[in-house]
């Protein structure tokens, strides 16, 4: 053998009880597993694990690191938690299939998630180049969703109205075209423009496209606040009327009105389930959001794209119906409800003098300024020229932890990576579950949560060979202390590495070897199989 892993505690994947064996690694894969009182492989290195659980490697269902893996060949903030693969392209909005038209208004749309992408070669615009963008050597393996906010935006543009079927017919090339280039699905931010602006119809009509090549719908949905449960039904009825797989993204249930709710909502999914409906579901272990602050505009603010936003915030009638409909109606993009400003806490700024704001909630900033909330908002958004990002404390405890228990749950980061003071999601997510939520609070026992971070995921993304600690399968591993493994980020320094994990591996090479970060890049695309 290649490697062989001494004397772990295997927890495989299944959820089922952990065990103790030897681990042999050859060729990337996994070519042995000798339990206590079998044959001890040999090998020619030899891994003391005593003390240490061995998994399969962590999937991270929702991941915005669409230009980190090209920007920060490390990626130690997920190489470190014991991330081996991410699925981007979410929330509807990335950088393939594009023109050269697209592109600049997805980069400026999204500079809050990822930057303005100044310091990348956009040297693809399909989403085959992008792919084989990433097979040139990245730090994790990643696969990708079709964005459909931007599929909108190349066929149909910005504007709020339906689109025609000459514009249908070229989304759904799009679409197909995509997904034989190898996108595992289609994802849609249907709180973000323009992909909003599309009806159900359409949305059913580019769903069938991808359930005709296995693939799943994505949808970060309508509503998380006001509108949640219908919005969550919403989803439910569209795939089944277009007999797609639906995987709900950062399944939360937020704001004042659905405190405690989880329940009603978990009990919607299981009738669907019981009815024969193929659901999945993520969630990040913590209670606070994040996204952009232009996101919290309403939707006919955004129409037109981001120089038609600012435009109007620059005129004094357009931003008071604006902050109107914000504060006092609630604004779709605020989940239907009156947007209370001391649950936003500013997280990072494009620009540099801008950045006193940070990690001050805009409530904060206005008392400091002596103004109103809206003004320093309105302000903020002008001369950061929408880059600036969020964190939004809506969220509750009892329903992260009662949809974490779901059966059809999985982990998802949702980890924006750019900004001063990002969500501490981005670099803590995994061990926040193991740790915490396993270890110390009991929500899940360890082998199950591993088998949301694993197994369940690659199910899901229809992977053969992963996933699962099985002869045969890639030796995509990690090694972990059960007694000390833990999240070190936290909202004041949420850039901190997590403690407790020595070791990953991917396809039997280390990317993390006594808990550094090693210069090797074992991620490729991995693209969806079958049809």
């Amino acid at each position: 053998m290649d490697l062989v892993i001494r004397d772990a505690r295997v927890i495989d994947g299944t959820g089922g009880p952990s065990y103790r064996a030897d681990v042999g690694i050859e060729d990337g894969r996994i070519a042995a597993i000798r339990r206590e009182g079998e044959p001890r492989p040999s090998g020619a290195r030899v891994l003391d694990a005593a003390g240490l659980a061995l998994s399969p490697g962590f999937i991270d269902m929702h991941a915005h690191s669409d230009l980190a893996l090209l920007r920060d060949p490390e990626h130690t903030a997920k190489a470190a938690q014991g991330v081996t693969l991410e699925v981007i392209g979410q929330d509807g909005l990335s950088y393939a299939p594009v023109d050269d038209a697209t592109l600049a208004q997805v980069r400026q749309a999204i500079t809050g998630w990822n930057g303005d992408g100044s310091d990348i070669d956009f040297d693809w615009r399909t989403v085959g180049e992008y792919l084989d963008r990433l097979d040139r050597g990245i730090a994790v393996n990643a696969a990708y969703l079709i964005p459909q906010g931007t599929v909108r935006m190349y066929a149909a543009g910005w504007d709020d109205r339906p689109a025609t079927d000459a514009e249908l017919a070229r989304m759904k090339r799009l679409v197909a075209e995509s997904m034989e280039q190898g996108a595992v699905g289609m994802s849609s931010g249907l709180t973000y423009t323009p992909g909003m602006y599309a009806a159900d119809s359409e949305l059913t009509e580019l769903c069938r496209v991808v359930a005709g090549y296995d693939g799943y719908y994505c949808p970060h949905h309508r509503s998380y606040g006001a509108g949640a449960l219908q919005a969550y039904e919403e989803m439910v009825t569209l795939t089944r009327d277009a007999g797609c797989a639906l995987h709900l993204a950062h399944a939360t249930m937020n704001f004042g009105v659905n405190k405690g709710r989880a329940p009603e909502l978990l009990t919607l999914l299981d009738e669907a389930l019981d009815a024969g409906a193929d659901i999945s579901l993520d969630t990040y272990p913590y209670t606070p959001g994040c996204t952009t602050l232009v996101a919290m505009l309403p939707s006919w603010a955004s129409e037109g794209g981001p120089d038609a936003i600012l435009e109007r915030l620059r005129d004094e009638a357009t931003a008071e119906r604006i902050r109107h409909h914000m504060e006092v109606i609630g604004a779709d993009g605020c989940h239907g409800v009156p947007i209370e400003w001391d649950t936003i806490e500013i997280s990072g700024v494009a620009a540099p003098g801008l950045a006193d704001h940070v990690g001050r909630t805009v409530a904060d900033s206005a008392a400091r300024a002596g103004e109103a909330p809206w003004t320093t908002a309105r302000r903020l958004l002008i001369e950061d020229r929408l880059g600036s990002t969020i964190l939004q404390h809506v969220g509750h405890e009892e329903n992260v932890r009662q949809i974490m228990r779901h059966r059809v749950h999985t982990g998802g980061s949702d980890g924006i990576l750019q900004g001063a003071k990002p969500h501490p999601r981005a670099y803590g997510t995994f061990p926040q579950y193991l740790g915490r939520y396993a270890r110390e609070l009991g929500v899940l026992t360890l082998e199950e949560c591993v088998a949301h971070l694993t197994a369940r995921p690659a199910a899901r993304l229809r992977l053969p060979d992963r996933g699962l600690i099985r002869e045969g399968y890639r030796a995509d591993l990690v090694l972990f202390d059960p007694d000390t493994v833990a999240a070190g980020s936290t909202f004041e320094a949420p850039r901190t590495l997590p403690v407790g994990i020595p070791h990953v591996l991917i396809d039997g090479r280390f990317v993390i070897e006594d808990g550094r970060r090693t210069n090797v890049l074992a991620g490729r695309s991995v693209r969806r199989t079958g049809r």
